[in-house]
């Protein structure tokens, strides 16, 4: 699948997107910049809906009724890189999307948990998932287009357990403050 197949996935779901991150860290060259900012302390460029096209297509499809979730599986203490993100999602939950955490330590269940995938529409006859493939820096290598029913029924067990074992970004962030 190439780039451009995954960027079309955004345009074709019609219900659901949901999101499973495992990794503990992303290398990804465009944050560079941001993390170095978030690591001095120093004040974060403008991310919203005005400024991000990504933040701008969330808020845009679920006033239009598309749900878009998102849970990623922590290990404590946090990375670097994680109590980053959790400051970008709030930007995400601000334009629409349900973040969630869940903390791997909590439930042993967890730990089957290690490939990131979106998965889109998974509860109608059209879904599909995309698992995505990264090296052990976080780097991303790849997307596989599944949609077998074998496939689509792994990563909806998945998901289902990383829902029923995570908070909402906020709680977390209470719990965490």
């Amino acid at each position: 699948m190439t780039p451009e197949d995954f960027a079309a996935c955004f345009d074709r779901f019609k219900e659901s997107a949901f999101r499973l991150e495992t990794l503990q860290r992303y290398t990804v060259l465009e944050e560079a910049q941001r993390i170095r900012m978030f690591r001095e302390g120093r004040p974060r460029p403008e991310r919203s809906v005005r400024t991000s096209p990504w933040l701008r297509r969330v808020a845009v499809t679920t006033a239009a009724g598309k749900r878009w979730q998102r849970v990623h599986v922590v290990e404590h203490p946090l990375s670097e890189y994680l109590r980053y993100e959790l400051v970008g999602y709030v930007e995400s939950a601000a334009a629409g999307e349900e973040v969630r955490i869940a903390d791997r330590a909590t439930q042993p269940d967890l730990a089957r948990l290690t490939r990131d995938f979106w998965l889109f529409d998974a509860d109608s006859e059209n879904g599909f998932a995309v698992p995505m493939n990264y090296d052990d820096e976080g780097h991303l290598l790849g997307y596989e287009l599944a949609q077998s029913p074998e496939e689509l029924d792994l990563r909806r067990r998945e998901r289902d357990l990383a829902l029923a074992h995570s908070v909402s970004l906020n709680e977390y962030l209470a719990m965490h403050a």
